[in-house]
């Protein structure tokens, strides 16, 4: 099984901080992580969601610099996964200085996940545009590029101007650390394409596509009707570099309650793969940190171990 996989650094656990909120916390399970074969760790990110969101089902998270800052420091090959950062929250010379700082501490192990956000109350509540988040996401994207060069940037866009400012020091990773983009929607897509190394869509019902604003994948042909078009639109772009399909596994998603057996994940994973998914993001039951510790490393000798 070539696949590669990212496992949730459970940082949004804010109700039990004792157990994952704590720097012990997190360098404990980046490095237990690590040392099981895992080949990122990830952390959502939720900076001021609203009271509505978070009493249907929603969370919050810590902060995902601070918390990725903590696992590069216990680990030595663990790449740095942000799942996801919301482009438009946050003036985007910011972003790329937070990106490129963990990207050299780390020694070039970012891998930025990012997308264009669906919360308006949280939009509303950090002063950023919803209703035209999908052009500032990729405003923000040029800009960020421009300004991990180390060159010099002169760029205006709505919202910010750079009249020649300069950003140093550039990430290790060259040109940028690999980006990927969340979103079923076409618009994600494209902006994979356009904009990135990567796609980063994830399991939802039809009765939920409403609520996060982006399309339904309830199945792995669904998914691969996604990786077709984008692929597609690749060749009319004229990339011809391979881009990275990174999926949320079925029963797997973030803070899921039980495991799937593993017959059924072996047979997706291969489906999965099957129809061009290159790296896994998954989550897996978080009652205590112990448990989160012996479940990761079952996992990995059941699933990793022959990679």
């Amino acid at each position: 099984m070539a696949l590669k996989f990212s496992l949730q650094l459970p940082t949004d656990r804010v109700e039990n901080l004792a157990e994952f909120g704590t720097a012990e916390s997190i360098t404990e399970i980046a490095k237990a992580t690590e040392d099981a074969g895992f080949d990122a760790s990830f952390v959502t990110e939720h900076p001021f969601p609203t009271d509505d969101w978070l009493g249907s089902g929603g969370h919050h998270a810590l902060d995902p610099f601070v918390s990725l800052a903590l696992a590069a420091s216990a680990t030595k090959n663990l790449l740095l996964h942000t799942n996801i950062l919301v482009l438009a929250y946050r003036n985007p010379f910011l972003t790329a200085k937070a990106v490129a700082s963990l990207d050299v501490i780390s020694g070039g192990r970012v891998i930025m996940g990012a997308g264009a956000g669906y919360l308006e109350g949280e939009f509303d509540a950090l002063g950023a545009d919803f209703a035209n988040r999908n052009d500032r996401s990729d405003d923000a994207l040029m800009a960020m590029k421009a300004a991990w060069s180390g060159e010099s940037v002169a760029l205006t866009k709505p919202g910010f101007e750079a009249a020649g400012n300069r950003m140093l020091p550039a990430p290790i990773q060259k040109p940028h650390p690999p980006i990927w983009i969340g979103g079923n929607s076409a618009r994600a897509i494209r902006r994979s394409v356009d904009f990135a190394d990567g796609w980063s869509p994830f399991p939802l019902p039809a009765a939920g596509a409403g609520r996060t604003r982006t399309s339904a994948i309830e199945s792995v042909e669904d998914l691969a009707t996604g990786i077709a078009r984008m692929k597609e639109y690749a060749e009319v772009r004229g990339r011809t570099e391979n881009l990275d399909v990174n999926f949320v596994p079925f029963g797997l998603h973030m803070n899921t309650r039980k495991v799937p057996d593993e017959d059924s994940l072996h047979e997706q994973f291969a489906a999965l793969e099957s129809v061009g998914v290159t790296w896994v993001t998954m989550g897996l039951p978080t009652k205590s940190r112990g448990e989160y510790l012996e479940t990761l490393a079952r996992f990995a000798e059941t699933f990793l171990a022959d990679r």
